[in-house]
């Protein structure tokens, strides 16, 4: 029987206990290593990764491999997919990705096929002959939830690839794999590293010859992290569990008082019984995470000041550290057109609840 996540994130990717050994893995600063040994170049693995690798796996219930950053990982399992195939992608996601699917599409690489995440129907239809499902659940930036289990029903039936980018959720909450999954994939940039400190990606799988052909991808695109990025990323496990409760937790009751804010038209978190994904989330994830969207009133620059007026929350893109960042969305060239322009993600750090509101309250007021 394995251990409780909370126990796994601890213990996962230690070192031999052994008199006198180290508790954690040193960081191995060699780009080559003696011949003969179970290592021999860097780009091909090292010490360090490997048990960054063993801890994010186990939490994941799968064999993990580290990439330099969220976006590598994603090139890989795209580099595996024959040319001209049918893909299927969220019509709303975190913008690198849209980006990279458009790329290829206009290549000629790739026929992709968008749907939005909340629309199960939707995906089963533009499942037909596809090579790969790629979801995202909850999106970024709009939080809509895809039904895991019923996207990977309708992938498997074609015998298509199903991954899921859970950067929003962690292993914490939701865990693809054990919902049919073929892949997950993190930005571990964010949560899991969870300090704004490192770049770096992930895709873990429970199959041994997509982990092994996924390992080539990663040697010859050469997407092989560094040493010290993948140490600061098992750091930063060692405190998911206790940093994922403790930023839910004020998620939850921001959420709650934002929807009470006359300066708010919506707030979109899962964690809500009014969101439209909150059955669906409630019943493949074990919570709602730390990410806070509203959709606020008044003109682009008055919500775009009011981001950049806060003492205490940080005017800042990427998610998931333990400061709170804050952040208009449609500031981005490269988002989405359907992403309103007062729209608002909050991704919810560990400063105290009460400190957050009143400053996050001081913005809100100056756009009534």
């Amino acid at each position: 029987m394995g251990h409780d996540p909370y126990t796994t994130a601890i213990t996962a990717g230690r070192p031999p206990a052994e008199p006198g050994a180290p508790m954690n893995v040193p960081i191995h600063l060699s780009s080559t290593f003696h011949a003969n040994g179970h290592y021999g170049y860097v780009r091909d693995g090292n010490p360090s990764s490997a048990a960054f690798e063993q801890a994010i796996g186990a939490l994941e219930g799968g064999h993990a491999l580290a990439f330099a950053s969220g976006i590598a990982a994603l090139n890989a399992v795209l580099d595996m997919v024959p040319t001209g195939s049918t893909v299927v992608a969220p019509l709303h996601a975190y913008s690198g990705t849209m980006k990279r699917f458009t790329e290829l599409e206009t290549q000629g690489r790739l026929q992709v096929r968008r749907v939005p995440m909340d629309d199960a129907a939707g995906l089963a239809a533009a499942a037909a002959g596809a090579a790969l499902l790629w979801l995202e659940s909850p999106t970024n930036p709009l939080m809509e939830v895809c039904d895991i289990r019923a996207a990977v029903a309708a992938g498997r039936a074609q015998g298509a690839l199903v991954a899921v980018d859970n950067t929003f959720a962690t292993p914490m909450r939701q865990r693809p794999l054990e919902l049919g999954a073929d892949l997950v994939m993190h930005s571990a940039t964010k949560y899991i590293a969870g300090h704004s400190d490192a770049l770096l990606g992930v895709l873990v799988t429970a199959n041994h010859d997509l982990h092994a052909e996924l390992a080539q991808r990663r040697v010859l695109l050469g997407a092989a992290p560094g040493v010290l990025e993948t140490t600061l990323g098992l750091r930063g496990i060692r405190t998911l569990p206790i940093r994922m409760d403790r930023a839910e937790a004020t998620a939850r009751e921001l959420a709650q008082r934002l929807t009470r804010h006359q300066a708010v038209t919506r707030v979109r978190y899962p964690g809500l019984e009014q969101d439209p994904g909150y059955s669906t989330h409630g019943g493949q994830a074990s919570g709602p995470g730390a990410m806070v969207v509203i959709d606020c009133i008044g003109s682009t620059e008055a919500v775009e000041q009011m981001c950049g007026s806060l003492a205490i929350w940080v005017h800042a893109t990427s998610l998931g550290g333990v400061e709170s960042t804050i952040e208009r969305r449609a500031r981005w060239a490269a988002e989405s057109p359907d992403v309103p322009a007062g729209l608002v993600r909050l991704s919810v750090g560990l400063e105290d609840v009460d400190d957050l509101w009143d400053d996050l309250l001081l913005g809100l007021n100056r756009l009534l």
